[in-house]
């Protein structure tokens, strides 16, 4: 499973690190606690709400609302999982999300009660880290530098 991918640059790979594991901490921390969201910080959500209708959104409610937070909170995912991940095998970073949320759910199913682990999480989930990939294979892409083909030596010589 070669890949015409650029292998990432080495302080790419120690950015995505830094940043991951304090991402995926606060991921944990949000997924994997008893209380929810909404039950911990209601003025809040209750702002952004009634800030998005005033804008015109008024079709917006909290369960959309919840789908849009849990796609751009896995889009980030992606990302890292393709920037951690070997070139070679660039293609499991698709991967990744999906069982991340899946793992999620499930943990949220067996041992956390008050938390709802629903399909609707682990589409929207997936989805934005799938968006995170695409947006990683799209910036390596445009922003990779691009190595000259290496010219062989027997033919030099000819």
């Amino acid at each position: 499973m070669g890949s015409l991918l650029p292998p990432p640059r080495r302080h790419t790979r120690a950015w995505a690190l830094a940043l991951g594991i304090p991402f995926l901490a606060g991921l944990a921390l949000l997924t994997l606690t008893p209380s929810r969201v909404e039950q911990t910080m209601p003025n809040l959500l209750d702002l952004v709400l009634s800030t998005i209708q005033e804008l015109g959104w008024t079709a917006l409610d909290f369960t959309r609302l919840e789908v849009i937070a849990n796609i751009l909170v896995f889009l980030p995912v992606g990302v890292l999982a393709f920037v951690l991940l070997p070139r070679r095998v660039w293609l499991l970073s698709l991967l990744v999300g999906p069982l991340l949320s899946l793992s999620i759910e499930a943990a949220q199913r067996v041992a956390l009660p008050h938390r709802a682990a629903t399909l609707t999480d682990v589409i929207a989930n997936s989805s934005g880290a799938t968006a995170g990939v695409a947006f990683a294979v799209l910036c390596t892409l445009a922003f990779a530098p691009r190595f000259a083909p290496q010219s062989s030596p027997t033919l030099e010589a000819s």
